[in-house]
């Protein structure tokens, strides 16, 4: 009796099997930023899923939806940027998930608003949230979808200025492009499918 008083009738059944993780900075003052393009792509899978991150669990929000027939963790870290990994090592320890089944997502200033790349392995491109995940799992074997922010407009400026200044409303609705086209390379990758994202959505 006293289980069903404690139960989430939203949570799917079954074991967590993938996370999918978002990458970016807590608070209002870092909303709709560049560097905040991994929360909102995961803010849109969740939307997509009809599911709400709303959890507070490993340092961070988190959420759970089937998608591509498994069960996901939703997690945005709550430890800011350079700390991302603290928050994801400890939902992986949790869940027994590895990192070739934790897909990052996060924001890349090589590419323009719109485009994406997906890596399933490989350094942290100079990124320092990847950085951290990186070092504290000991593996670089995450899968991950860059999402173009684009690049400074000149040497002149300096880039953490940059990558914590808002999208454009032009550029915005390019990213948000991006994002539906990042949600469905999720799906695809849960499925095993990574061949077949790449050669989609790979700018």
């Amino acid at each position: 009796m006293f289980g069903n008083l404690f139960s989430n009738k939203n949570e799917p059944a079954g074991a967590v099997e993938y996370i999918v993780a978002g990458l970016g900075n807590p608070g209002k003052k870092y909303d709709m930023t560049r560097h905040n393009a991994g929360f909102m792509a995961v803010d849109r899978i969740a939307e997509n899923a009809g599911v709400k991150i709303d959890r507070l669990r490993f340092k961070g929000l988190c959420g759970t939806a089937v998608i591509g027939g498994k069960k996901v963790l939703l997690l945005k870290p709550g430890t800011y940027m350079n700390l991302s990994g603290q928050s994801v090592t400890e939902a992986m320890g949790f869940y027994k998930i590895p990192p070739e089944k934790s897909i990052i997502i996060y924001d890349d200033i090589s590419f323009p608003p719109g485009k994406m790349r997906i890596r399933l392995k490989g350094s942290d491109g100079g990124h320092n949230g990847m950085r951290n995940i990186i070092y504290l799992a000991g593996k670089d074997t995450f899968p991950r979808i860059k999402l173009g922010t684009g690049n400074k407009p000149s040497a002149e400026w300096d880039l953490a200025d940059w990558v914590l200044r808002r999208f454009t409303e032009d550029e915005l609705k390019l990213f948000y492009e991006a994002a539906g086209s990042a949600a469905k390379a999720v799906e695809l990758l849960v499925q095993g499918r990574a061949a077949e994202a790449m050669n989609r959505y790979n700018c």
